[in-house]
């Protein structure tokens, strides 16, 4: 959209929502980067009967007038606002959007901070939060654990596992049929992963709310630690175990040492994530989801690949993360003979 009628449009839903009497924004800029959906940030500054106020806020919306958005973004005001309630270090959630500007949206509230991984990993200023963000990581992720679908009826329209089969097989037949759709060569260690994870798929039935993507990258930080976790376009039902697997894989690490989010130990972080009140860690479904992430990343390597050498996108980042296919092989080679860290 452009700035014109987001400032209109926005200032409009402000004042309704809030009740102002009258309502400035300022300072409306798009953040670069998310194609699948635009973020802005902005003021609003906002007089009334009580006095003055000042909202620093973010603006989400699905980019195309007429193309519904897939469930997880679609709902992904009701999903913060749901992680918001259980204590969840996320974003404060603002209000729900209408239908004004012909596409999906909603506001939040800005948090400070950033979300480039590698910073926390490597940038000196973050000393302290990179003690701090395992045992932080770990008490948000349980809090949204405590998310079940039957109190949040909200919710029922994400996607989870099919009544009668184990809660993983949906996961894995799904990125299975991507990888058979998208591959234009073969890659015999994906085939035995896949092979790997049918015959040993978990039978567990703990079903609750999954992030989907609860990895370094996607949450915000400072110097004091975790600020909020953020994106939430993958969340389902499913597997609790899934998410502290995703947190494991090596992609997400940025180099760092430490398997969980490339700061955390392993053990600490369970004992941390049960402690806040997290299911019992299964350690064995937990090393199932971090081979099923592994290769789920390296499924999406391909697919992103793909599309920049058939020509859907010229991103020379989407051509760099095709090249990085190999490195998730050798990382499920390491996995599947029991190594790895």
């Amino acid at each position: 959209m452009q700035a014109a009628e987001v400032q209109e449009g926005l200032t409009s839903f402000v004042r309704e929502k809030s009740a102002a009497d009258a309502v400035r924004l300022e300072n409306l800029v798009r953040l670069s980067g998310g194609a699948s959906r635009e973020t802005w940030t902005f003021d609003a500054h906002l007089q009334g009967k009580g006095g003055a106020e000042t909202i620093e806020g973010i603006f989400r919306c699905d980019p195309i007038p007429g193309v519904p958005s897939m469930p997880g973004r679609a709902l992904e005001y009701h999903l913060i606002k749901a992680a918001w309630d259980e204590g969840v270090v996320v974003p404060e959630p603002l209000w729900d959007g209408d239908d004004r500007f012909g596409v999906k949206f909603f506001t939040m509230r800005r948090v400070p901070g950033e979300a480039l991984g590698a910073r926390l990993i490597r940038g000196e200023q973050y000393g302290e939060a990179r003690r701090l963000v395992p045992e932080q990581l770990a008490q948000s992720l349980a809090r949204i654990h405590k998310v079940k679908r039957e109190a949040h009826p909200e919710l029922h329209p994400l996607p989870g596992p099919i009544p009668g089969q184990p809660t993983a097989k949906a996961e894995v037949d799904n990125y299975e049929a991507s990888y058979r759709l998208a591959t234009p060569d073969p890659h015999p260690v994906f085939e035995l992963a896949f092979r790997w994870l049918h015959q040993n798929m978990p039978l567990a039935d703990d079903c609750t709310l999954v992030h989907g993507d609860f990895r370094l990258g996607n949450f915000m930080f400072d110097e004091g630690g975790l600020r909020g976790v953020i994106d939430w376009e993958l969340a389902h039902w499913g597997d609790p175990m899934e998410d502290l697997g995703w947190l494991a894989v090596k992609s997400w690490r940025f180099g760092g040492k430490q398997p969980m989010a490339g700061v955390g130990d392993r053990e600490a972080f369970f004992e941390a994530y049960e402690a806040a009140g997290g299911f019992p860690v299964d350690r064995k479904r937990v090393r199932f989801w971090e081979l099923f992430g592994n290769l789920r990343w390296g499924v999406i390597t391909i697919s992103q690949a793909v599309n920049y050498l058939v020509g859907r996108s010229k991103s020379v980042e989407l051509a760099s993360i095709g090249r990085r296919t190999a490195e998730t092989e050798w990382e499920l080679l390491n996995l599947l003979e029991g190594k790895g860290d």
